[in-house]
């Protein structure tokens, strides 16, 4: 369909207004208000003990979230792409349930599971702590992460087909000399992708782990409960936006990375 230069504009026109209104804006507002005090005073705000533990943490869940759900989203990817087996589309179901589940009943339902009360609640009593500490941010971050490698790296699976695997197999190649060197390569840029997502998605998530932390700054606060905290608990606004802007830093810096991902993925397909 062609549109008039005059419909062209107007969309155009629209669509900036509404990225500026909902995006522009309040990123805007929330560097006026963070650097308005001088970068002294922010650098301050970042750098107390609350905050670089918050970090930390934030850092530490991303690092044991990240090998797990590669490790999981890859091979799931693989069983789901290749093989052939009853229940594959229930297991396509639950690959997206995260996706439809609020983060919110995820940790309830953690919590209904590994509280005190729950099935595992037993657990504690052997000295395995899971709720309100590292192990339940962790299991709520998994969930709400889990479906970014494995719908990443399922579509170039499909696209790359089984004929050089079928090749390496028929020269003597193991099952594992064939992942290695045929089909991790393959799929490299979409698994990357699949990681960058994962990591933009762990360090901002909030519902479900707010749920199964405490919120005690040093033990189990990462950068998001600590802008909830300060701004709501300590009514530290300053301190909020301070917060929020290194969140939203650590999330650019790997927003930025994504971008050259994907154009490198881009440029590699239209080269082949």
């Amino acid at each position: 369909m062609k549109l008039s230069p005059l419909t062209r504009i107007s969309l155009r026109t629209v669509a900036l207004g509404y990225l500026f209104i909902l995006l522009v804006l309040p990123i805007a507002v929330i560097l006026f208000r963070t650097f308005e005090q001088g970068f002294i005073a922010f650098y301050n705000s970042v750098s107390t003990p609350a905050a670089i533990s918050a970090l930390n943490l934030s850092l530490l869940i991303v690092a044991i979230v990240v090998p797990l759900n590669v490790v999981f989203g890859v091979f799931t990817a693989i069983a789901l792409v290749r093989g052939r087996f009853p229940g594959r589309s229930l297991i396509q179901g639950v690959v997206d349930l995260p996706f439809a589940v609020s983060p919110i009943v995820v940790g309830v339902s953690l919590i209904l599971l590994w509280g005190a009360g729950g099935w595992f609640g037993f657990l504690e009593s052997w000295g395995f702590k899971v709720i309100f500490s590292l192990p339940g941010m962790v299991i709520a971050t998994i969930f709400v992460t889990l479906p970014f490698v494995v719908r990443e790296v399922e579509p170039v699976l499909h696209e790359i087909g089984e004929d050089q695997e079928l090749a390496a197999a028929t020269l003597g190649a193991s099952n594992m000399q064939t992942f290695w060197r045929i089909t991790l390569p393959a799929i490299r840029w979409g698994l990357t992708y699949g990681v960058v997502l994962t990591i933009a998605r762990s360090l901002g998530e909030f519902g479900a782990v707010i749920m199964v932390s405490s919120g005690f700054p040093g033990v189990s606060q990462t950068l998001t409960l600590l802008v909830h905290a300060r701004y709501i608990d300590d009514h530290n606004t300053f301190g909020a936006y301070c917060a929020a802007t290194l969140l939203m830093g650590v999330a650019l810096i790997t927003l930025l990375f994504m971008t050259v991902l994907d154009r490198k993925r881009a440029n590699k397909s239209g080269d082949s």
